[in-house]
């Protein structure tokens, strides 16, 4: 079967905010080559995740299922193991599947059907079970910015230089040894043995996530003092967000020349991760896979970037947060360089690559298949915690329900882009507010609900199909976190 099948490269940013690329109009981030993806592809306009936290994120991404459905809601979960992921359904249908990069899974190489991982992970116990950092830990390297922003044992002894630029710090590693360059090395690598049709590679990167770290030569590209901050910056914090959440970085601090340099060392972040996408498809060229390739490019959920004087995602799902790229350019370049705005969910991605590989998703894959033109729905749905905040987001209008109904929000956003204005009280609104109360209500009544599934017993691919370097003993995590603590101790201020 795989003869007749086409390739497809799944291209996974983390934390990119949905207009931070030139092919959405932003005029001053250099991303040539995912504008080149959008020249021969469909450009989503207005594609949205269901959760807007990373690994939660990524195993609906997985599964096409909504969170509440599959139960992942932090990013130390599990979801059930007899759950189907298009990534397995692909592989016993005769796909080479493979996954390279940040995956932020529980275990770290949790079995969700991809033959072979090669990791490079940021948070939790991931990076220190991962290929990556065991690479660097062989050549004697330390990401010190990341550790110092990850691992609490750490940010809490950060440099005042580290608060002061809101982790917007030159990586001290060497280009070849940055979370990106090392990604991009294997993901051409493995593009480099393709052969024909019948391949899956999914490239996941750890940036732009915070902390905002380019190697040298990137970091130079932007300029801060000439950068302009994007739509969306108050002159401070609105009082409701304040008290929702003050930030991982107190949002209050935030000054209008720290925003500067941190949207500059992001998109350098972006322009970064742009180039290694370039490296891919000129080897896809080379071997003449392209056209034959189906390549999507998203992320796992944006950053606010100065939206309403906020950084980074922990607070209400305005759109710079629950809003990402997605660009899918089909084989044979189907509708190239056409702009679409029907509403997406990254929940239609997984019924997407699965009809684009002839394999018919499962019935609780509900998605829309985004190969069809005519594909609509009138409503994005997306949740946080257990019944924390729950959106429903028409086309004009967004309504946000938390568990305390004095946090709840209604945004009419054909008047109120900048989602400033609550009308969650106001009279002229009830009806259609009860319109998007009772989407959400359908949403929530009519989808399947799964039970959770305890990770200690999760099967782990690690486990059958790498070498365990030392974690069957169980001393491998201690023995790099001593070197951690050893190597970082220059770094840091504090006991």
């Amino acid at each position: 079967m795989a003869q007749r099948q086409p390739n497809i490269l799944f291209l996974l940013t983390d934390e990119q905010r949905y207009d931070c690329f030139g092919a959405f109009g932003n005029r001053q981030i250099l991303t040539p080559r995912i504008d080149s993806l959008a020249g021969d592809g469909v450009l989503f306009s207005h594609a949205f995740v269901p959760y807007a936290l990373c690994t939660p994120s990524r195993y609906s991404m997985l599964t096409g299922l909504y969170v509440h459905q599959h139960r992942g809601r932090t990013n130390k979960s599990t979801p059930s193991p007899w759950l189907e992921t298009f990534p397995h359904l692909m592989t016993v249908n005769g796909y080479r599947t493979t996954a390279v990069g940040k995956m932020h899974f529980n275990p770290t190489y949790l079995d969700v059907g991809y033959k072979r991982m090669k990791l490079a992970e940021q948070a939790g116990e991931g990076r220190m079970d991962d290929d990556y950092h065991r690479e660097l830990h062989a050549h004697g390297l330390i990401d010190v910015i990341d550790l110092l922003d990850q691992r609490k044992e750490f940010r809490s002894r950060a440099p005042q230089s580290y608060w002061d630029h809101f982790g917007a710090e030159i990586s001290n590693l060497p280009e070849e040894w940055h979370s990106t360059t090392w990604i991009g090395d294997r993901a051409v690598r493995e593009l480099e043995q393709w052969t024909n049709c019948g391949n899956l590679l999914t490239v996941s990167f750890v940036k732009p996530h915070h902390p905002f770290d380019p190697s040298k030569r990137w970091a130079g590209m932007y300029d801060p003092a000439t950068i302009d901050i994007l739509p969306g910056w108050t002159g401070a914090v609105p009082e409701r967000d304040l008290a929702y959440h003050a930030g991982f970085f107190p949002h209050v601090k935030l000054t209008e020349d720290a925003i500067k340099r941190v949207t500059a060392y992001y998109y350098a972040t972006i322009s970064q991760i742009d180039h290694q996408i370039g490296r891919m498809i000129e080897t896809l060229r080379q071997k003449g896979l392209y056209d034959n390739t189906m390549i999507v490019f998203t992320s796992d959920h944006g950053d606010y970037m100065g939206f309403h004087h906020m950084l980074l995602k922990q607070n209400y799902y305005y759109d710079p947060v629950a809003r990402v790229p997605l660009i899918i350019k089909f084989p044979g370049n189907a509708d190239a360089g056409t702009t679409r705005d029907m509403l997406t969910n990254n929940v239609d991605l997984a019924p997407t690559f699965l009809r684009q590989a002839g394999i018919e998703p499962p019935k609780e894959m509900i998605g829309l298949d985004l190969a069809d033109p005519h594909a609509q729905r009138d409503y994005i749905f997306s949740e946080y915690g257990h019944g924390d905040l729950y959106m429903a987001r028409s086309r004009r209008y967004k309504l946000m329900l938390c568990r305390d109904a004095k946090q709840s929000l209604f945004i009419d956003l054909e008047k109120d882009p900048m989602e400033l204005h609550n009308l969650i009280d106001d009279p002229a609104y009830r009806n259609i507010i009860q319109e998007h109360r009772d989407a959400l209500a359908r949403w929530m009544l009519f989808d399947a609900i799964v039970p959770v599934y305890a990770p200690d017993t999760a099967p782990s691919v690690r486990r059958v199909t790498h070498s365990t370097i030392g974690l069957e003993t169980g001393d491998y995590r201690q023995r790099l976190a001593a070197y951690f603590e050893r190597e970082m101790a220059p770094y840091l201020t504090g006991p």
